[in-house]
């Protein structure tokens, strides 16, 4: 195809195409060649009006006794007077020429957001995290449960559950679950939905405070957030998952077990089968090797049963993306190669301030909402 498109510099693209033997069509869509076609210009109609008579037509419209009046209506008081310029279409189609046919309503203008477009290549680089309802124990009784995740380990890093949906209890959730993690300023990148704690103003000084990018998805847009929806689920289709909670420590102590269970037991499909806390404190490698070794003593002991060779346990993704990138060329393909942390798009919603910004007059918002039933839980793991 390089060959082709080399030759048909010199000799043209049919005459490169025939000689090769390679289909036109496919050489288009390979290379993104587009065939230029000239259009001829329409000719005028005979009985079409002239350019006197267009004039005239617009300067009737633009005169004070009907410049507020519709075409319509002018077409139809004139026609009473004896007089006859054109018919009512052609008024508006000289109106439109002229730029001065739209809709007289004000109209909604939705501007365009661009998907995020978050990559990690390690832990700690990009959470993402949400709030769901829990059932309570009567009718539209509900407790709240906030989770922070891990997009590239999948690791659940703090979670709590509280009796209502709080801008101060997620503030003072992420910045507790920041410092057990040991976040420096400028390494992490936290995304989320257009909830009303997610863009509120408290989480976003907090955030501004501790040099962390926020992102948001677009909106009415279902599918920008779907690692925090895929832990929700399988929370909510877990084997002993009730219907309703009897009470808020009742929902605290089941989460507490689930959350144990999924970092540290639950094998996940997504990484290599691996646990979340594997990924999370670097020992994927360790154990994918004694797998190795584990699958390699089964075949030596049996070859006959593997008829594609020596088996090899799954390895682990080099990167975890939200809204990847798609790849329209073999350039944008060889830049999606160099994997770099963090932000690689300006997404919806994407807030690059890192400015210091004191909210005494937050803390202390935050202090008075904060209750005694709300329990923090921003590290799960008990082993680390």
């Amino acid at each position: 195809m390089i060959a082709c498109q080399e030759l048909s510099v010199e000799v043209g693209t049919v005459s490169a195409c025939q000689s090769l033997d390679i289909a036109r069509p496919t050489y288009y869509r390979r290379f993104g060649a587009r065939i230029q076609e000239s259009v001829a210009p329409r000719p005028a109609p005979p009985r079409a009006l002239s350019g006197i008579e267009r004039q005239e037509v617009l300067d009737v419209l633009h005169s004070e006794r009907f410049i507020d009046k519709a075409p319509t209506e002018v077409y139809a008081t004139l026609l009473d007077e004896g007089a006859y310029h054109c018919s009512v279409r052609t008024m508006y189609r000289i109106l439109e020429d002229a730029g001065e046919v739209r809709e007289r309503r004000d109209q909604a203008r939705h501007p365009h957001y661009k998907a995020p477009e978050l990559l990690a290549t390690a832990p700690n680089q990009v959470w993402s995290w949400d709030i769901t309802k829990l059932l309570g124990p009567v009718k539209w009784s509900y407790f709240y449960l906030y989770v922070i995740l891990d997009i590239f380990s999948r690791y659940v890093v703090g979670w709590m559950i509280a009796p209502n949906e709080s801008s101060a209890l997620a503030r003072r959730l992420i910045a507790e679950t920041c410092g057990k993690q040991n976040v420096l300023p400028g390494q992490l990148t936290i995304h989320a939905d257009r909830g009303s704690s997610m863009k509120s103003k408290p989480v976003a000084l907090m955030l501004a405070d501790l040099g962390i990018t926020k992102s948001h998805s677009r909106p009415h847009v279902s599918d920008d957030n779907p690692f925090s929806e895929s832990q929700f689920k399988t929370l909510k289709y877990r084997p002993g998952f009730p219907d309703r909670f009897g009470s808020i420590q009742d929902g605290r102590s089941f989460c507490q077990d689930f959350f144990s269970w999924y970092n540290c037991e639950h094998r996940h499909s997504g990484i290599a089968l691996l646990t979340p806390e594997m990924v999370h404190y670097g020992k994927a490698e360790a154990v994918t090797s004694q797998r190795r070794i584990v699958l390699a003593s089964v075949f030596d002991t049996h070859p006959e049963r593997f008829v594609r060779g020596l088996p090899v346990p799954p390895s682990l993704p080099e990167a975890a993306w939200i809204n990847k990138p798609k790849a329209e060329s073999k350039e944008t393909r060889l830049a999606e190669n160099v994997l770099i942390p963090g932000i690689i798009g300006e997404g919806a919603g994407v807030d690059r301030r890192s400015c210091d910004i004191l909210d005494g007059d937050v803390a202390d918002q935050a202090g008075q909402l904060l209750g005694n039933d709300t329990k923090f839980e921003s590290e799960v793991s008990h082993y680390h």
